[in-house]
């Protein structure tokens, strides 16, 4: 078992669009109204690519080796990792409560908690002005979410 690190940073309304947050699903029949077709061809062409945080957040094995920041064996250095982002993004935190080193400090023991029983962590914060940023510490090989979701980092080796 090891985990993955991602981490986006962009307009609020961008990650506000569930159909680029979503992996395709059943394609739409011919009788399906326009907005499902227009939804289903954007999640097609967007999500396998883009860096945007999925809905689930296991959902991001699917995504492309190039997102993933970093990949560790153990958990405490995926969570080191967590609060050097933490700490790099909190100032611009929109909430004066999210900016506390002592929450702070509390999410990142919590993650690498989740992390060593296989859970996976998300956390996002809005940002001063129209900003979101999200961190994420993904479980694989196997995701207990996703079991059968194969590890991105291997898939590109092999």
């Amino acid at each position: 078992m090891h985990h993955h690190g991602y981490a986006w940073l962009g307009e609020k309304k961008t990650f506000d669009s569930e159909s680029i947050r979503r992996p395709p699903s059943q394609a739409p029949t011919a009788t399906s109204e326009k907005e499902v077709v227009d939804r289903y061809r954007e999640a097609v062409a967007v999500f396998p690519t883009s860096d945007v945080p999925p809905i689930q957040t296991a959902h991001w094995l699917m995504k492309p080796p190039s997102v993933i920041l970093g990949t560790w064996e153990e958990p405490n250095g995926a969570g080191e990792r967590l609060g050097l982002q933490l700490a790099q993004y909190s100032p611009r935190f929109a909430s004066e409560e999210d900016r506390e080193a002592t929450r702070l400090v509390l999410l990142v023991k919590a993650a690498v908690e989740r992390l060593t029983w296989g859970g996976d962590v998300s956390l996002g914060h809005y940002l001063k002005g129209t900003a979101f940023h999200s961190v994420a510490l993904v479980t694989c090989s196997p995701n207990r979410a996703a079991p059968d979701l194969p590890c991105p980092a291997r898939r590109a080796r092999g």
